[in-house]
C-alpha cells in the first residue's frame, strides 16, 4: 500500500507556491551560512600551533578554546530552537550568523587566552542552534519529496565548512598571520549576512505579510505549549526510531573519522601531516555521500514514502558489509579503496532521518524538531564513536577496535526496520490530524 507524503500538522503549505527559482536561492544562502558557521568553528584548528607558540598556552587551554564552542552547541541546541521557532526562524537565522562573525572578528583581534576564550563562547552560542533552524526553513520552501536531498546535502554542508575552513584558516595563517584566518572567516560571514537580509524575508517565503503574520501568531491547528511540545517531536514510534537510528549510525562516521589519522600514522607508517589530509579525503568522501545517497533516496521513493526505510536499511547494511570487510584487509590500496566506498554509504541514513522527522512532526516546531535529531545524533554517535573507540583500542589495538565498530550499523538497521512496520500507519495518523485543523 502506498501512502502520500505528509505535509505535517500546518495546514500552510509555501512550498508548492513559491518560485522554484527563489526557494533553490535561499537555499544556497541558508547552506552558504551553514558553511560560515563551520569554517569559523574550525578554523582555530589550523592556528593551534601558532597560538601555542605565541601566548604559551597548554594543550588543555587550545582544546578548551575548540571545546568550549562544542560544549555550547549540544547544551542550547534545543532552547535556542524553541525560541526560534516561536520568534521567527528568518530573524534567528541573521541573529545568530551576525553574533558567531562578531565573535569571529573578535578573536582575531585578541591579545590573551581569556579575550581568545570569550569570544569563542560567543561564537558557540551564535551557532547553536542554527542547523536544525536552518534546515527547517529550508524544507519549509520545497516540496515534501524532496526532504531527503534537502537534509543530506544540509548536513554535509558541516563537513565540507570544517574541510575549507581549516584549509583557508592554514593558508591564510602561513602567509598573513593566524589574525587573518579569523579576519577573514568573519567578512566572509557578515557579507552573507548581509545579502542575506536583502534577500530572504517572511514576506517573500509566505507570499504576504498577512500569512506571516498569521503563522507566526495564530499557528493554526498547534499550539506551542510545553506538553504539545514534547507531544509533537515524540508523537509516534516511527520518528522516535528516526532520531535513535539516526544516532547509531553516525557513531561509525564519528569513530572513523576521529581515528583515521591515528590508523593511518600506525598502520600505514603516514607522517602526522600525510595523515591528516588523507583522511581529510574521506571527510570529503562522507559529506559527498550524503548529498548523493540524499538525491537517490527522493528519485526512488517519490511515488512511495515508506521505501525511505528500506533505503536507510539497506544503507546500514551495506556500510556494516563493506567496513567489516575493509578493516579485515591487509593495509595497501584496495583496503583505502573499500574504507572509501564504506565511508561514502555511511551517513546516506541522513537523509532519509531527517525526512521522516519532518513528515512526522508538525510544522511550527520543524527548528526543534530538527534539534531533537541533533540532539540524538551527538548523545548517540558523534560523541561516543570516538570515546568507546579509544576505549576499545586501548585494550584490543586500533585495528580490531574497527573490526568491531561496523557492528553499530546492524543496530541501526533494526532500529528503522522497527520504524518501517509502524511509518503507514504513523503517516495515516498525521494526515488525519492535518486534516482535522483544516475542518
Amino acid at each position: 500500500m502506498n501512502y502520500a507524503e505528509a505535509t505535517t500538522l500546518d495546514t500552510t503549505v509555501t512550498s508548492m507556491t513559491k518560485p522554484r527559482v527563489y526557494a533553490w536561492l535561499v537555499f544556497a544562502l541558508t547552506f552558504g551560512l551553514l558553511l560560515s558557521d563551520y569554517m569559523s568553528r574550525q578554523v582555530l584548528n589550523a592556528v593551534f600551533p601558532l597560538l601555542k607558540a605565541e601566548w604559551g598556552l597548554s594543550d588543555t587551554q587550545l582544546g578548551s578554546l575548540s571545546g568550549i564552542v562544542a560544549l555550547l552547541v549540544g547544551v542550547l541546541t534545543f532552547p535556542l530552537s524553541v525560541m526560534a521557532d516561536r520568534w521567527g526562524r528568518v530573524r534567528s537565522i541573521l541573529l545568530m550568523a551576525t553574533l558567531w562573525s562578531v565573535a569571529t572578528l573578535a578573536c582575531g583581534i585578541a591579545t590573551n587566552y581569556g579575550q581568545m576564550l570569550t569570544a569563542r563562547f560567543f561564537v558557540g552560542l551564535g551557532e547553536a542552534a542554527y542547523g536544525s533552524v536552518g534546515i527547517a526553513l529550508i524544507i519549509s520552501i520545497f516540496p515534501p519529496y524532496l526532504r531527503s536531498t534537502l537534509t543530506g546535502a544540509f548536513m554535509a554542508g558541516g563537513a565540507f565548512g570544517s574541510v575549507v575552513g581549516m584549509a583557508l584558516g592554514g593558508v591564510f595563517a602561513a602567509k598573513f598571520g593566524w589574525r587573518s584566518a579569523f579576519v577573514v572567516m568573519a567578512i566572509f560571514g557578515a557579507a552573507l549576512v548581509v545579502t542575506y537580509a536583502l534577500t530572504v524575508t517572511e514576506r517573500r517565503l509566505r507570499g504576504s505579510s498577512a500569512a506571516a503574520k498569521e503563522l507566526r501568531d495564530s499557528r493554526p491547528g498547534f499550539s506551542l505549549s510545553l506538553r504539545n511540545l514534547f507531544a509533537g517531536l515524540f508523537s509516534s514510534t516511527s520518528v522516535i526510531c528516526a532520531y535513535i537510528g539516526s544516532g547509531l549510525q553516525l557513531f561509525i562516521m564519528a569513530a572513523v573519522i576521529a581515528w583515521m589519522p591515528s590508523y593511518l600514522n600506525r598502520y600505514y607508517a603516514m607522517t602526522p601531516d600525510k595523515a591528516g589530509v588523507t583522511a581529510a579525503v574521506f571527510v570529503l568522501i562522507g559529506a559527498i555521500g550524503m548529498v548523493v545517497c540524499g538525491v537517490a533516496t527522493d528519485r526512488v521513493c517519490r511515488h512511495s514514502p515508506p521505501r525511505k526505510l528500506a533505503m536507510a536499511i539497506a544503507y546500514c547494511l551495506t556500510t556494516a558489509i563493506i567496513l567489516g570487510v575493509a578493516f579485515q584487509l591487509k593495509p595497501g590500496f584496495n583496503q583505502l579503496v573499500a574504507i572509501g566506498l564504506g565511508m561514502f554509504l555511511v551517513a546516506g541514513t541522513c537523509g532519509p532521518a531527517g525526512a521522516m522527522v519532518a513528515n512526522l512532526t508538525p510544522t511550527p516546531i520543524h527548528a526543534t524538531a530538527f534539534a531533537t535529531l541533533t540532539l540524538a545524533n551527538n548523545l548517540l554517535g558523534l560523541a561516543p564513536g570516538p570515546l568507546l573507540t579509544g576505549v576499545l583500542a586501548d585494550r584490543v589495538g586500533l585495528l580490531d577496535a574497527f573490526k568491531v565498530i561496523p557492528l553499530m550499523a546492524l543496530f541501526a538497521a533494526l532500529t528503522f526496520w522497527i520504524a518501517r512496520a509502524h511509518y503507514g500507519q504513523d503517516i495515516a495518523r498525521v494526515q488525519q490530524q492535518a486534516l482535522a485543523t483544516e475542518v
